[in-house]
């Protein structure tokens, strides 16, 4: 451990950075999320092709986490953060100009490789910094932090399509990225220097090695199916909401602001539950009612239940996340220690195919109706209780810790 681990930085700007650059993912993802009927018109494609964009995004992250796991652990923290913001602002650039569907969906791949870094970096440094519990308090307040993104993203994203159009949501987040860029340089400390024993030849024997590790597998894939099945909902949820129940698309960002807000409530609800029990304990019950609540969600859309019937069950849903996502993280990177940099990569690669996957499903399977996107949520939910019980909790105490 490092002189920057024995000796942190203050907490709370430390986590407003952090939360920052994590939030390019819900920022991308959410801000332009009203404006698909807007881009499909304008492109003259029906809205399942615009949401290939949104799988395109989820394939970048998945792949470039692959790229900056071992890069970051050879060169250190920061000089990534800063050449994958670079490329971010350009791709953000190239989409607001797209002239078509292909195009935007070319530059929102790009977009996803750059944003990715900051996302890989964040989680690094609380392994670098915390200890399990510890590192669960953290990535709850970051998710605090992170958690105003898909509040106010959609709401944000409605107004200027409304008003200036689709091309200036890109317009806006290359703006946001030369701004992230600065505050880095100025102000996020460096938690682990450059590592010249690392050698970037060897990073698929290192993931290899990872892999092996069950109990880190088991807490990342159950922890990325339950958020698979979140990718499920923003990629089904302009059509069912704007589509299907008719809610004008600068309202939509309410609807999807309100199960944000559920989720910052749930992720605090976990701080102060981690001063009382274990990650452990707490996992147990929230992988149950996340399953209990997809089942509902499949449920609602067979019975024909109405907005009603999908919201419920949808923000009890999007709400538990915030307490099994920064405890099912914490406890996969606390098997990893030198190697944080790649078990991050990971971590947020396996986290981001399942999303592809999912999103992809939805699209594939439109046929008009919720079911898309209820099935999927519902299929996610399942697999990952299985995956929790049978693999995860089984290896919490057969697995030990690496430093």
């Amino acid at each position: 451990m490092n002189d920057t681990a024995r000796h942190p930085p203050k907490l709370g700007m430390l986590v407003f950075i952090l939360a920052t650059l994590t939030a390019f993912g819900p920022l991308s993802i959410d801000m332009y999320l009203p404006a698909f009927p807007q881009i499909a018109s304008d492109f003259k494609t029906s809205i399942s092709t615009v949401q290939l964009s949104l799988t395109s995004f989820f394939i970048g992250l998945a792949l470039g986490q692959v790229f900056y796991g071992p890069v970051i652990d050879r060169y250190g923290r920061k000089p990534p953060v800063y050449f994958g913001l670079v490329v971010y602002g350009l791709a953000s650039v190239l989409c607001a100009f797209s002239p078509n569907a292909e195009t935007l969906i070319f530059g929102r791949f790009l977009q996803a490789l750059g944003g990715c870094a900051g996302m890989v970096v964040s989680r690094a440094i609380v392994r670098d910094l915390y200890e399990e519990r510890d590192a669960a308090r953290v990535f709850s307040l970051l998710m605090l932090v992170m958690g105003v993104a898909p509040i106010l993203a959609p709401i944000v994203g409605g107004y200027i399509t409304l008003n200036w159009g689709w091309h200036a949501v890109f317009g806006l987040l290359s703006v946001i990225s030369l701004v992230c860029l600065l505050a880095v340089y100025a102000v996020l400390p460096e938690t682990r220097g450059p590592n010249p024993s690392i050698k970037l030849s060897s990073a698929l024997q290192t993931y290899a090695s990872i892999a092996r590790n069950r109990r880190f597998i088991g807490y990342t894939i159950s922890g990325a199916l339950v958020q698979a099945g979140m990718f499920a909902y923003i990629t089904g949820s302009p059509f069912v909401f704007i589509e299907l129940f008719k809610i004008p698309s600068e309202s939509y960002g309410w609807i999807f602001g309100s199960n944000a807000f559920g989720l910052i409530a749930a992720s605090q609800i976990n701080v102060r539950l981690l001063k009382k029990t274990s990650p452990e304990t707490i996992l147990k019950y929230s992988f149950g009612i996340l399953a209990l609540a997809s089942v509902c969600l499949v449920v609602a859309t067979i019975a024909g239940l109405g907005f009603w019937g999908l919201v419920v069950p949808l923000f009890i849903y999007i709400s538990t996340l915030g307490i099994t996502l920064p405890n099912t993280a914490a406890a996969a990177l606390s098997a990893e220690g030198a190697r944080a940099g790649s078990a991050s990569a990971f971590l947020g690669t396996t986290q981001f195919t399942l999303a592809a996957l999912s999103s992809a499903a939805v699209s594939s399977f439109d046929n008009g109706t919720a079911m898309p996107m209820s099935g999927a949520m519902a299929v996610c939910g399942l697999l990952a209780l299985v995956m929790y019980y049978k693999v995860a909790a089984k290896t919490r105490s057969l697995t030990p810790l690496s430093v």
